[in-house]
């Protein structure tokens, strides 16, 4: 019999995905009003040139462990965290929003530095308007919150992901730990994390099960340390057979099954 059931945040509770995807097209959106722009190109070009930028700061590697992923850095501001690198992130991120949208724009033969600032400024409030959780999230937290206990374990900065949770007020209540790797100091799947994750729980590795969408950090780090791992795939992604969950489900629903 489990005791507790950690969770990750994003793509998991709340639909990040399917947020940043509806900023990029209200934003390349406006792109194609003011230049004509095919708004599909203009979102992969900035995604490239996003990343491109986005791994060669020296901070990356931290961002790396810690979890945070080029497109958090578009909207993030990074204004909590005590790692140095957190300050360099916050002095960082305004000019890398501004460089992502323009050298997006300049790889589709559009060289607009003012309409690729005025984009960098879009994208994050266009972002923080859509919180956008699963249908079936708050139904099985109600069923799961009187049988066990819930801890959410999520990568990424502290302030982002306060802010995340902030904009869907009612999921915090849900649960008796919240562990963000920004303010931990190391990310999944470093074993460290799911270590402190069962120490706040006071529970053994065997009473406890991990439920993510990323098999290389949810997962992997789960089976690092001998926990019980459930992916959730929604999205039907092939995987091999580097990094195996114990289970596999489609939906959060199916997490009955499993703990019957």
């Amino acid at each position: 019999m489990k005791k507790a059931i950690l969770f990750d945040l994003d793509d998991t509770l709340l639909w990040d995905d399917r947020s940043v995807k509806e900023a990029f097209r209200i934003t390349c959106e406006y792109a194609q009003a003011e230049t004509g722009v095919n708004p599909e190109a203009l979102e992969e070009a900035v995604r490239t040139e996003a990343r491109a930028i986005y791994e060669a700061f020296e901070a990356f590697p931290f961002t790396k462990m810690i979890g945070i992923n080029p497109f958090e850095g578009l909207w993030a501001r990074f204004e909590e965290g005590e790692q140095a690198e957190f300050r360099q992130l916050q002095q960082f991120v305004p000019s890398y929003r501004t460089d992502s949208w323009t050298k997006g724009l300049a790889a589709l033969g559009i060289n607009n530095a003012e309409l690729g600032k005025k984009l960098g400024e879009m994208f994050p409030a266009e972002r923080r308007s859509r919180p956008i959780v699963y249908d079936e999230t708050f139904a099985v937290l109600d069923q799961l919150k009187d049988q066990y206990k819930l801890l959410l374990l999520t990568n990424g900065s502290p302030d982002l992901q306060r802010e995340k949770l902030a904009g869907v007020p009612q999921l915090v209540p849900y649960f008796d730990h919240i562990i963000i790797s920004g303010e931990f100091g190391e990310g999944k799947p470093r074993a460290s994390i799911f270590n402190h994750a069962l120490s706040r729980l006071g529970l053994e590795v065997d009473d406890c099960i991990m439920v993510g969408d990323k098999l290389t950090t949810d997962i992997l780090g789960a089976n690092t340390v001998g926990m019980t791992s459930v992916w959730i795939n929604r999205h039907g992604v092939d995987r091999n057979d580097d990094i195996i969950p114990t289970h596999t489900i489609t939906s959060l629903n199916d997490l009955f099954e499993i703990l019957a």
